[in-house]
Order: C-alpha cells, then sequence, then structure tokens
C-alpha cells in the first residue's frame, strides 16, 4: 500500500494568522514527501477561510517549488468553475514545473452555496453533467488541435498551450455512486473514494462498486483504487481528545455547508451546536475514532491492514480537521516514523 497527503490551509476563526497557516502546509507537505507519501493533493474552495484554495494549480505550483520527489494532485478542479482551454493549460504548465508531477483530479464540486457564487442557477446535483463533458475536451486540447461544440462550452480549433510533459496524464475522479464509477472505468480514470464518517462497511460497498465497473467497462484498464478518511494518530490521552474534540466541530460546520442553511461570515462558517448534535451517529465520539484512521500506531497499522487486504491500492490521510497545527505535525511525524514502515 502506497500513501497520499490531503492537505488544506485551513482557519477555523480569525484567531489563526494566515502567515502560520500557510508555513504549516508546506511542512506538512515537505514531511509527507520526507516520510515517503507518494501524492499530496490540493483542493478547490471559494470563500471558505476553513478550505483556502481559490486555484488548485497555484497551490500545488507552489509546493512544486519546495519539493523533488511527491506527486501533485488537485482534488479536485471543479470543472464548471472553468473553461476547458483554461483547465488544460493550467494543468499542463503544473506539468511542466513539475517536470511530470501532474495527477489530474476533476469533479463536480461539493456545495451548493459555491455554485451560487461561483455558477449561480446551476444545482450542484447537476453539475457532473459539466464534468463529464469537460474531461475528454481537456484530454483532447493537451493532445494537439481540437474544435468543441458541445452543450455548456463552444470554441473553435484550439490547443493547450504547453502541452503536459507526461504523454498521459493520470485522472483522478472521486467516486461514491455506482454511475461515477462505470463513468470512471469508461473513461481510463483512477478513483478516489471518501467514505466520510461511515463504517468499513462503506468502503466494502465502494470496492464493490470499483469491481462492477471493471468488469462492465471490460476495456484492459486496471485503476488505483484511492480511499480517503480523516486522520489522526496520537500516543497521548491529550492528543486523543484533541482530535476527537477538532473532528467534531469540522463536521459541524461541514453539516452547514452541506445543508445549504447555516450562516457564513467573513469566510467562516457557523458551527453548529454540539447539543444540536448530541445523539446522532455521525458525531458520536465512540464511532468517530472507530471509523476513522485514528489511534495509536498499532491501531493505525491495523485498520489499514483492512483496507489493503480489502483492495485499497493507496491511502489517503487527511490532515485537514481543525487540529491544533502543533498536533497535526505530530500525528504526522508518527504516521511516517512508525506506521509507513509496518507497509513497506
Amino acid at each position: 500500500m502506497k500513501f497520499q497527503l490531503a492537505v488544506n490551509l485551513e482557519r477555523m476563526d480569525d484567531s489563526a494568522d494566515m502567515r502560520a497557516v500557510r508555513d504549516h502546509t508546506l511542512d506538512m507537505v515537505q514531511m509527507a514527501e520526507a516520510g515517503g507519501f507518494n501524492i499530496v493533493w490540493a483542493a478547490e474552495h471559494h470563500a471558505l477561510e476553513m478550505t483556502i484554495a481559490p486555484n488548485p494549480f497555484q497551490i500545488l505550483t507552489w509546493w512544486a517549488e519546495h519539493t523533488d520527489r511527491i506527486r501533485l494532485g488537485t482534488a479536485v478542479a471543479t470543472a464548471a468553475y472553468w473553461h476547458p482551454i483554461n483547465l488544460a493549460g493550467e494543468a499542463a504548465f503544473l506539468d511542466l514545473i513539475s517536470d511530470g508531477r501532474l495527477e489530474f483530479g476533476i469533479g463536480s464540486g461539493a456545495y451548493q452555496r459555491e455554485f451560487d457564487r461561483m455558477r449561480p442557477g446551476l444545482k450542484q446535483s447537476d453539475a457532473w453533467q459539466y464534468m463529464q463533458e469537460m474531461l475528454p475536451a481537456v484530454r483532447a486540447l493537451w493532445q494537439g488541435d481540437y474544435a468543441h461544440e458541445g452543450d455548456y462550452w463552444q470554441f473553435p480549433t484550439s490547443t493547450s498551450c504547453p502541452k503536459p510533459l507526461q504523454s498521459e496524464v493520470p485522472v483522478w475522479v472521486a467516486a461514491r455512486s455506482p454511475i461515477t464509477y462505470d463513468y470512471a472505468l469508461r473513461e481510463k480514470c483512477h478513483v478516489m473514494s471518501w467514505p466520510l464518517t461511515r463504517p468499513f462497511s462503506e468502503a466494502e460497498l465502494y470496492k464493490k462498486h470499483l469491481d462492477e465497473a471493471v468488469a462492465k467497462a471490460d476495456n484492459g484498464f486496471r485503476p488505483t483504487f484511492a480511499m480517503m478518511r480523516h486522520a489522526a494518530v496520537w500516543d497521548n490521552e491529550a492528543d486523543r481528545q484533541k482530535a476527537l474534540d477538532a473532528i467534531r466541530l469540522v463536521l459541524g460546520q461541514f453539516e452547514n455547508l452541506f445543508r445549504n442553511s447555516g450562516g457564513v461570515s467573513n469566510g467562516f462558517p457557523a458551527q453548529i451546536p454540539l447539543a444540536e448534535l448530541e445523539g446522532r451517529e455521525q458525531y458520536d465520539p465512540v464511532m468517530l475514532e472507530e471509523n476513522l484512521l485514528f489511534g495509536t500506531p498499532d491501531v493505525v497499522i491495523e485498520k489499514l491492514k483492512k483496507y489493503e487486504a480489502l483492495g485499497v491500492d493507496e491511502f489517503i490521510y487527511y490532515a485537514s480537521m481543525g487540529l491544533d497545527l502543533a498536533a497535526q505535525k505530530r500525528s504526522m511525524k508518527l504516521f511516517c516514523d512508525e506506521v509507513i514502515p509496518a507497509f513497506q
């Protein structure tokens, strides 16, 4: 099993110094590279302090200049917010300046709140159609001259400038539903999945979707299957409690955004009061500690071996969960020093 890192520039309130957050994020990426991680992912989100990522390519270009080997991925570029020529060129330029380290993740987008601002009138549930039109266009532009007449974009003959260094850029799709797995395999894309806070049975369901899609596509393509979980490794009770408290606060903000019903002030989503979350399974501390990649190094190794046995090729360590910066680094160090060696 290989390992990937998802990390955001993240502020939970305005007491966090933006320069400290900036420096911490790069520190985490460099720790991941030194520790043997395979890929680091940057997101795309807009007007949200909990995920400061207005352009994933800009973030990855910055990281590329301070790393040598770790591959650099977009998780994900939101198709509806881009024009195909712009997206193809930005991605190819990153591949050029990083000496061929681009991993191109494309998706539909997460929050209706963002669509209301970035693409007014578009429902998040309909955004997959933009992704499915975008990907073939970007791939064609990477190859050379191409004209496009689609439902959402039209342009005369054009091409990507520059072209990617890689003859075939790895493409990733975030998938949960069977229809998305079918699309990913039909288009020969690798798959990243996120069971949120659900139990291991959810991971088993995603593997079943993947196997069925591979059989249905029957095109000889074997995707890399990656799975993401929030991760925190600890060796003392204080860090354990910090992780459990932090993840519940972050999930309260996610609940706000997914409902599209809570307030957002100056980029900070309102925290749904924990009293309203008591008794709800997805916020139960016992469940969170069991289902997420939480625990001492030995516990985390045991959990990862279950994913490895299931057929997960690469595990995505999701570091951003509102945990204080020092605790994030302690967790990452334990993971690199005591967990990764068990899989080498």
